[in-house]
């Protein structure tokens, strides 16, 4: 195996050379662990040397992330780490560069960082740990808490309606878009794959128990018969295990999707889901079947489309403007125009 660094031969790493020497803090039964351990055991999948890779976080109980990872890492400042990661992924495109978020973290105070990178398409792979409120600052609503919620902050109900994260990273173009969550580790390791494969922004959203604040959150897709797979070139079906109605989805006529049961439309009827379309409308529609997930709701990948990554277009235009305008001159540039001296 080659580790991507001139060709020098790679030691075949394993699960445990990426666990750091640092004690995993988050409480007992957080939905973290199942994500911090099915990120160590894909890791040597990238047969990429860890100086190499890089995990940047903000604040939050996600943003421990790059502790517990025996790579490069950076803890960063609230919501900016969107920010920082593109910095150095256009700095240095021969890293491996991952975000580690959670719902406030990437959704209030770093929102305008998030849509950005995502129709830059900077070439970045962003998990957002979603459990629908603030963890660590105890228990207050997150811009993913459903409308109602009661809480620390918002006693008589929440007023404010919530983001959709994945309708959010769809419609600010982002080129690959998918959804998994924190107990389905088979499901989890196969959408890390096509992340790390994917050139460009990668934005997944991890529904993540947390167990002391928001616990059950996501009972309703840890059912089977809630769990709509989409894989790409299928028709879009689910249930009709253990005597359940098997149910699918269909196009409606004046536009959007709905759920409907197969014996009632037939199997031609049901729309065979396209990840590589490059209008992202059908998988919006996907993304709105479950605004929040109690009950029916989208896993897998709904989007994934190729794009020119920023890093390149950017590297590409210094080129050009080299070629046109010569090299740079900053003390000329610092002294052209109107300048003053101050004694």
């Amino acid at each position: 195996m080659k580790d991507g660094n001139g060709g020098r031969p790679l030691v075949q790493l394993t699960a445990k050379d990426f666990k750091s020497d640092q004690e995993v803090r988050w409480c007992p039964g957080c939905g973290d662990y199942a994500i911090l351990a099915a990120v160590q055991g894909f890791m040597p999948e990238l047969g990429i040397a860890r100086e190499r890779i890089v995990f940047i976080s903000g604040i939050g109980c996600a943003a421990r992330f790059p502790y517990y990872m025996q790579t490069y890492g950076m803890h960063s400042i609230h919501g900016r780490a969107p920010a920082i990661a593109t910095g150095l992924s256009s700095s240095r495109p021969d890293l491996s560069v991952w975000v580690v978020t959670g719902d406030g973290d990437a959704l209030s105070i770093g929102g305008n960082h998030l849509i950005h990178v995502l129709r830059r398409n900077v070439n970045l792979k962003i998990l957002l740990f979603n459990n629908q409120i603030y963890g660590l600052t105890k228990g207050q609503y997150s811009p993913t808490s459903p409308l109602g919620t009661h809480n620390k902050t918002t006693p008589f109900g929440s007023l404010d309606y919530p983001f959709n994260p994945v309708s959010l990273a769809l419609g600010a173009e982002a080129t690959f878009v998918a959804r998994s969550v924190d107990t389905d580790r088979a499901h989890l390791t196969e959408i890390l794959r096509r992340v790390a494969e994917h050139k460009g922004s990668a934005f997944v959203e991890i529904y993540q128990n947390c167990n002391v604040y928001n616990d059950g959150a996501f009972d309703a897709v840890r059912e089977q018969e809630n769990r709509i797979l989409l894989q790409h070139g299928e028709p879009i079906r689910f249930g009709g295990e253990d005597g359940t109605v098997e149910r699918g989805v269909v196009v409606r006529p004046g536009g959007g999707v709905e759920i409907v049961d197969v014996a009632s439309v037939g199997e031609d009827a049901l729309l065979r889901h396209d990840e590589s379309a490059e209008d992202p409308s059908l998988a919006f529609a996907l993304s709105r079947l479950s605004h929040t997930p109690v009950g029916p709701t989208p896993l897998g990948i709904f989007r994934a489309v190729e794009r020119p990554v920023y890093d390149t277009l950017m590297a590409e235009q210094i080129e050009v403007t080299k070629r046109e305008l010569g090299e740079g001159d900053l003390k000329k540039l610092l002294h052209a125009g109107d300048t003053w001296a101050i004694s």
